[in-house]
């Protein structure tokens, strides 16, 4: 399930979970490789539009805003649509905030660094990019399974990864408590 310690060398930094998410990794050309850093999808979707003035007293405002969290909402569906996101498979992975492992078709050699386009949904959704470079690769029936370390990541990006895998947690033991009390009922 999770593992997790606080020591260095071949133990874990980070807790780590298994669990089927939307992921799909390409393999970086090497002129990319300086060039990119993991970021939020909803980050490449900045558009320069002129703010109108506050409406604070207006009796209309409560209305504007909820329509404009709508309007913000339909604006990020469409990105992610745009940027694939939608139609990424379910794969499973062992995800932590250092990386992940998942099952490949394709192999990949060590030292290639891949993008990672995923989504995090719990409690709070988040479309990610990261990269990694491959650390350990193997062989296994249908094909591989990749361990990925992150790199080009910063604080941010991990932090939403690290939560997510906590949350998960958190989900999986208050799963197992409930169904253990329905048991014993």
């Amino acid at each position: 399930m999770a593992d997790s310690t606080t020591e260095t060398g071949n133990q874990r930094e980070y807790s780590r979970v298994d669990i089927y998410i939307p992921l799909g990794c390409r393999l970086l050309d090497k002129e990319e490789h300086g060039l990119v850093k993991s970021r939020v999808s909803a980050d490449v979707m900045l558009a320069d539009f002129k703010l109108m003035p506050p409406l604070a007293n207006h009796p209309q405002s409560e209305f504007l805003n909820l329509l404009n969290q709508k309007l913000d909402m339909i604006i990020k569906m469409v990105g992610l649509q745009c940027e694939g996101f939608y139609s990424l498979p379910f794969k499973f992975v062992s995800l932590s905030g250092d990386g992940m492992k998942f099952s490949s078709p394709q192999c990949y050699s060590l030292g290639d660094i891949l993008e990672c386009k995923m989504i995090l949904t719990l409690h709070q959704s988040a479309a990610l990019y990261t990269y990694g470079e491959v650390i350990r690769v193997g062989s296994q029936s249908n094909g591989y399974f990749i361990n990925v370390r992150f790199t080009a990541i910063d604080h941010t990006i991990r932090d939403k990864i690290v939560r997510f895998v906590f949350e998960t947690e958190r989900e999986m033991i208050r799963q197992r408590k409930s169904s253990a009390f329905l048991e014993s009922s």
